[in-house]
């Protein structure tokens, strides 16, 4: 991997602050209901609208606009500069794919800058989905957002990058959102997914786009694939077996071929001594090893712990809107505030050479991130603080111990109110 510095990531910064100010971008931010805004200037202009989102909007929106407004004068005072209808306002004229489209341009940018790994040439994709519980209100707002809805996220495990994110209604199947997201996945990915995900159309869907897959598929008691069960009886470590062809509906509904299918089940131990059966498209065993597979599906896990810091660190389900399109743009902000933090995170681990067994405290990168993001993001002294922020982000670091599992007890998700926000 190239070596990622703090100059590379200055750059980057300097790079998608000049980005938001090109008429390109604003073109793109406008809703289609209003093509000529943001052309004005305005207390608020888009720069300003997109930073503020991205700072991880967590207390009540006015607290929210008047600290952003004195963090750009680097004052720790508030600031009132902006009222919160005018950020209302301001918003309702954002058009719900301008910052999805700035994700994609910050990933891409981080591909060039080398900050995601590869695994034999392969991009590690996870795919999965998650519960949500916006903190609503009872209100007459026109296609108000309904308070339980499902996120789905395409994530990149080895560079802690969520490379797409979006709401569904809870009453939608995964493996549907998952097909309406292939088109983001080329033949250089290798897609891991969890028990959730297996079928017959899918692995044929993903071996006809040359989309590389590793997918855990033992099921308990009698369900699942005929073949896995058959797998599990035998003390092979891997076996090449052929899937039945899918039925002719969903060979229609998916366009993939209602064809039998060759694939590679792979025993894995895990460290309680549970045994997990994972299906792969990838036949050649010289090449990808059978050992290797193990800790290549653990990485799937670091979907888990990204939806975790979006739902609990950056109060995903604290919204600053009521509508659905508020909702939409308060996801779209928070994963590319997350993606920054990222990156910043391993811009300090790397650049300051830290032991392999330490971690970076990632809930002091937000807290140290926040006031500084207004300027980083409007290309204000980007340097020199972000110089500074890496030296105090690589001191706060734990020790990681691999392979300690912990059992998960169940319980009640503590979801809150709108009215206990942060103060």
């Amino acid at each position: 991997m190239i070596f990622v510095g703090p100059m590379s990531l200055s750059t980057l910064l300097a790079d998608l602050a000049a980005h938001m100010q090109t008429d390109q971008f604003r073109q793109l931010a406008c809703d289609p209901e209003h093509p000529t805004a943001f052309q004005r200037r305005r207390k608020l202009p888009l720069p300003a609208l997109i930073a503020l989102m991205l700072t991880g909007m967590r207390k009540s929106v006015q607290t929210e606009l008047d600290a952003f407004f004195g963090h750009l004068q680097q004052q720790a005072q508030l600031l009132r500069k902006v009222s919160g209808q005018a950020f209302a306002q301001a918003r309702a004229k954002l058009s719900t794919t301008a910052i999805p489209a700035l994700n994609d341009w910050l990933l891409e940018q981080a591909g060039r800058h080398g900050y995601v790994p590869r695994w034999n040439g392969l991009r590690l994709v996870a795919a999965d989905a998650s519960t949500v519980r916006f903190g609503l209100r009872a209100s007459h707002v026109k296609r108000a957002a309904l308070p339980d809805q499902l996120v789905f996220g395409l994530f990149l495990p080895g560079a802690e990058l969520m490379l797409a994110a979006s709401l569904h209604s809870v009453h939608e199947s995964e493996r549907q959102m998952l097909f309406e997201h292939l088109d983001r996945l080329s033949s250089d990915d290798l897609l891991l997914l969890d028990r959730g995900y297996p079928c017959r159309w899918l692995p044929a869907v993903l071996n006809q786009r040359g989309i590389p897959f590793c997918m855990r598929v033992e099921q308990s008691g009698n369900g699942g694939f005929a073949c896995v069960r058959q797998f599990l009886r035998s003390e092979l470590d891997e076996q090449i077996v052929t899937l039945r062809a899918p039925d002719h509906r969903d060979a229609v509904d998916y366009e993939c071929p209602a064809m039998a299918l060759t694939v590679r089940l792979v025993r894995h131990v895990a460290s309680p001594g549970k045994v997990r059966v994972l299906m792969t498209n990838l036949l050649d065993s010289a090449r990808y090893p059978a050992s290797q597979f193990g800790d290549l599906y653990h990485q799937r896990w670091r979907i888990e712990e990204a939806f975790k810091r979006l739902k609990h660190r950056l109060n995903l389900e604290h919204v600053s809107g009521l509508s659905q399109r508020a909702v939409v743009q308060n996801l779209a902000a928070r994963v590319l505030c997350d993606n920054l933090q990222a990156l910043t995170t391993l811009t300090a681990h790397t650049c300051h050479e830290l032991p392999p067994d330490r971690r970076i405290n990632r809930a002091y990168v937000h807290s140290v991130l926040k006031p500084l993001l207004p300027s980083l993001l409007l290309g204000i002294a980007a340097a020199t603080l972000l110089a500074d922020a890496l030296a105090l982000i690589a001191r706060h670091t734990f020790r990681h111990r691999p392979g300690i599992s912990k059992q998960r007890r169940p319980r009640s998700k503590p979801h809150k109110s709108m009215t206990q926000k942060p103060c």
